[in-house]
This record gives structure tokens, sequence and C-alpha cells, in this order.
């Protein structure tokens, strides 16, 4: 989607405050104990509560009204029986449409304290994503975004997940640009234009370089086995930079 008036900034604005709302919502309520299903029924009833219909399950059928990935598991997480530990790394990503704007966002979560290198894995994702975002701006390479990226990635003896890539959104969960890596790449040669709504969401890992499919159909899995975090936001790209929408408030 290509943002041209107030309205629309508005519309977005307002499905990213409940996307976000709802999943930090879902991110206090969460404790050691409770399963995977119980957590997505808070986000149900968050996201119904404010008028929102999850995007997973009407654009997808997705078997869940958000997708909660835990520890192995590094994306589109089927909502179940799955009881949530502690030390345990739970990816909480909640996309959702109202009044016909979508908005998506995501990010992993600790379960009290875990290892001082996964902390470190979570708090340099979020960089990582931060980075990506300061990227973004009318007229700007999309290429740069990935290339910010993996300079930090690089840097900080990192992987990062090549086949899950950010995409364009705003009036339905995938839209063009469909795919818009975060990772270096010499063969993406769009510009961004001024207006787009896109995701910036990189997966920074520490050794996996795909996600393979499970058994499951939906959930995906490092290949190679590794720990990997997720962090996203909905951004608008504008002449001074990126608006990002989806803000808790």
């Amino acid at each position: 989607m290509t943002i041209t008036q107030q309205e629309d900034l508005d519309g977005l604005r307002d499905i990213g405050r409940i996307v976000a709302n709802t999943m930090h919502a879902m991110a206090k309520a969460m404790e050691p104990g409770m399963t995977t299903g119980e957590l997505d029924e808070i986000g149900r009833k968050w996201l119904e509560r404010h008028g929102a219909v999850s995007a997973p399950q009407s654009a997808y059928d997705f078997p869940g009204a958000t997708c909660i990935s835990v520890n192995e598991e590094i994306a589109h997480g089927i909502p179940g029986d799955r009881i949530i530990a502690l030390a345990d790394l739970v990816n909480i990503d909640v996309s959702a449409s109202k009044n016909g704007y979508f908005a998506d966002t995501g990010a992993t979560f600790r379960v009290s304290a875990v290892r001082p290198s996964l902390d470190r894995l979570c708090h340099d994702g979020k960089r990582a994503m931060q980075i990506g975002i300061a990227q973004v701006g009318a007229g700007k390479p999309l290429a740069g975004i990935g290339t910010a990226i993996g300079r930090f990635a690089a840097d900080r003896g990192y992987t990062l997940i090549r086949n899950l890539a950010s995409h364009g959104v705003g009036r339905s969960l995938h839209e063009y640009p469909e795919e818009i890596p975060t990772w270096p790449t010499r063969s993406e040669k769009r510009r961004i234009n001024k207006g787009l709504v896109l995701t910036v969401e990189p997966f920074l890992s520490k050794g996996g370089l795909l996600a393979a499919d499970g058994t499951d159909g939906w959930t995906l899995y490092s290949e190679p086995a590794a720990p990997v975090v997720q962090y996203e936001h909905t951004v608008v790209a504008t002449d001074r930079g990126a608006i990002v929408v989806t803000m808790p408030g």
C-alpha cells in the first residue's frame, strides 16, 4: 500500500496500535505453566474487543488468532497444548485488520531469566530491526535495509534467516513489494516510494540460515538448528524517514 492521504495514515495507526497493544498484553500475561493456546486466547479476545480481525485466520485460515513460536519454532507456530516454561524464548506475532487496514508486528520475549548469550541475542535482534527501520525513507534503496542489518549481524557473529523476508502491507497482510530482503543482496534494485507501507522484520540467529517446514504445515524451524529471534514493526516511508505505526498506546 502507498499512503496518499491522512485518512489512510490514521487507519493504519489505529490498527497498528491495536496489534501492538495485543502483543504486549499477551506478553504481560505470559507465565510458566500457561499453554500457548491459553496465551492465544488472550490475544483473540483483545483483538475482538477492539474491533479487529486476525489476519492469519482471515487471510490464510491459520488455526490460531496469533502466531506463537517457542524455542526451536522460529515462526508461524500454532497455538495449542504446548506448555510455556521458565527460560523459554517465545515469539509472539500479531497481525490483524480493521476498517480495511492491516498491520503486522512481532517480538521475541524471554520467560524469566535466560542464558546470557540468548539475552544478548534478544537485545541485538531488536537492535537489528531498528537499524533496518533507519534505512526506510522515500527514494532510498530497498536493499539498504538488508545491507545495514547484514553488516550489524556480521560484526557481532550472527547469521540471518534468508528465506523469511519483510513485505508490503496495508490493504492486505502481504502485498507489493512481497519480498524485501533483510539480508545483504545484490539482486534487489527497487527503491522505496514515498508513502510505502512495509514491515521490517529480520530473523537474527546464532547459526541458522534458512527456515525449514515442520510436519504440521505451518510451523517453521531453523536450518541448521540454532536459536533465532524476530522483531517486527509496520512502518510508512516518508521524506523524513520511517513512521512506525505499530506502537502501543
